[in-house]
This record gives C-alpha cells, structure tokens and sequence, in this order.
C-alpha cells in the first residue's frame, strides 16, 4: 500500500494545468518574473497586456502555484509577437515551456494569425535551441535591444 501511495505521490509532482492567466495570477507572475528574467517589468505592463490582448497571457500552474507563464501580442492581424516564456527553475525540461509555446500557438491561430516572431538573447543557447526544435528560425539580430545592452536575435516561425 505504501508503494501505491509513494507512486501516486510521484505521479502528481508531474501534474500541471496549462490555463488562460486571470487577474488573480498578477503577483503570483510578476514574483515568477523576478525570480527568472533579467529585465526588471513595471506590473502595471502585465495588466495592459492583459487587457489589449487576454488571449496571449498563459500560464502553468501546479498545486495553485504559477510555475510558468507566456506573453504574447498581436501586433497587426497577420502577425504575433512572444513577449516573455519563462518556467520556474525547478520545473524547467519538463515540457512545461513546450506546452505553453503550443498552447499560445493553437490561440494565437485562431486568431487568423499567421506569423509569430520573438526576440531571444544571441547567448541564451537553450532558448534559441528551445524555439529551433518548435520550428522558429532566426531571421535577423538587433543591436542593444535588451536593458543592460545586451544583442538579440529576432525568430520566427509561419504558421
């Protein structure tokens, strides 16, 4: 019995719900952001992007903890922009980036779009080899694009 319990206990560490982001999941997010990007976010950002666009914010929640999340934007009607992924340290290679990105792709298709671009630090290897294995290419680089001047590469994908 002990075993069945343990086996069970093991099978729910891998349970997570990919789900639209609510106001609620605010603090939760911002507090994520913090803890994995660089860049330093004014949280009233989080709410205009909730409010022009409710469909592109995505996150993935486990045991009532936000664990990762997606931002995205239609910039125009053919065309979406990947503002932030990001997974919690301790959850990432668990397919949780992978959900999310789909999860974002199948919504962001039924919103008649066919073009999505992101921008990707040149040196963030796993990142760029992330979108690579999801059929982005890298199309271009910009020059300083990130807060500390950093260089990123821009990537798409057609959908």
């Amino acid at each position: 019995m002990k075993k069945i319990i343990n086996n069970i206990v093991n099978l729910y560490s891998f349970v997570y719900t990919i789900r639209k982001f609510e106001p609620s999941d605010m603090f939760l997010v911002i507090k994520l952001v913090s803890e994995t990007l660089p860049e330093r976010y004014n949280p009233s950002l989080f709410n205009y992007f909730y409010e022009t666009f409710p469909q592109g914010l995505i996150v993935a929640e486990k045991a009532h903890k936000i664990i990762g999340f997606i931002v995205g934007v239609k910039i125009n009607p053919n065309t979406a922009k990947i503002l932030m992924l990001t997974v919690s340290e301790l959850h990432r290679n668990q397919n949780i980036g992978s959900a999310l990105l789909n999860t974002f792709l199948k919504e962001i298709i039924k919103e008649n779009v066919n073009l999505v671009e992101l921008e990707v630090r040149i040196d963030n290897e796993k990142a760029i080899k992330f979108y690579q294995k999801h059929g982005f290419k890298i199309i271009g680089k910009i020059k300083g694009f990130y807060q500390n001047g950093e260089d990123a590469y821009t990537m798409r994908i057609n959908l």
